[in-house]
């Protein structure tokens, strides 16, 4: 399994999180090694522009565009797979039709959204929620960690949500793109199910 090199400080935290769970993950920004991978995991954090120049400098965005395998985007990783962020009108990777907004502050809910908070479903729910592999064995109202500015809101590709001012999407999915807005690696039990989940998804 390949986690891409995208400068983040939580490499090596998802790294050792993967290890614990009994599986090799290596973390390259070589296009081949990624495109062969069985799994892939985008992991992000920062600024969506600094990200994604990043990746263009790598000549990484069209591997990623193109994967075929299982590809899970964290925090800021799951926002780059969005069409476009609001920080700094930034075009992201365009496999999600939709825009990240940035989180406007209101009393006793400051910017950025930093902490535990509990995973929802949309008011609508989905069947795939249901059913999907990435979330077996997480219930609802269960606690993960975020820390985030910019956020996506609730459409037909989330899977989950949590609430900060208004129902935010917690993890989304298109195809074979996933993504969570909070962080497994510091999620506790929850976070090593989903890690462990994603391990099985095909």
């Amino acid at each position: 399994m390949i986690i891409v090199d995208s400068g983040g400080a939580n490499l090596a935290s998802l790294q050792f999180a993967f290890e614990r769970l009994g599986a090799r993950a290596e973390v390259t920004a070589d296009g081949s090694t990624i495109a062969s991978a069985e799994r892939v995991v985008l992991p992000g954090v920062g600024a969506a522009s600094h990200a994604m120049a990043r990746l263009r400098a790598a000549e990484l965005t069209n591997v990623l565009r193109t994967l075929t395998q299982p590809v899970l985007g964290i925090c800021l990783g799951m926002q780059l797979l969005f069409r476009e962020s609001e920080e700094g009108r930034t075009p992201c990777l365009g496999l999600v039709p939709d825009t990240i907004r940035r989180l406007r502050p209101t009393p006793g809910r400051p910017v950025p959204h930093m902490g535990w908070n509990q995973l929802e479903l949309p008011h609508d729910p989905l069947e795939s929620r249901r059913t999907d592999p990435l979330l077996d064995g997480i219930g609802l109202n269960e606690y993960a960690y975020f820390v985030h500015s910019y956020a996506a809101g609730v459409s037909e590709f989330t899977l989950a949500t949590t609430n900060y001012g208004g129902q935010l999407s917690a993890v989304v999915r298109r195809k074979n793109f996933w993504g969570t807005q909070f962080h497994p690696e510091r999620s506790g039990r929850i976070g090593a199910r989903l890690l462990e989940n994603f391990l099985r998804c095909s």
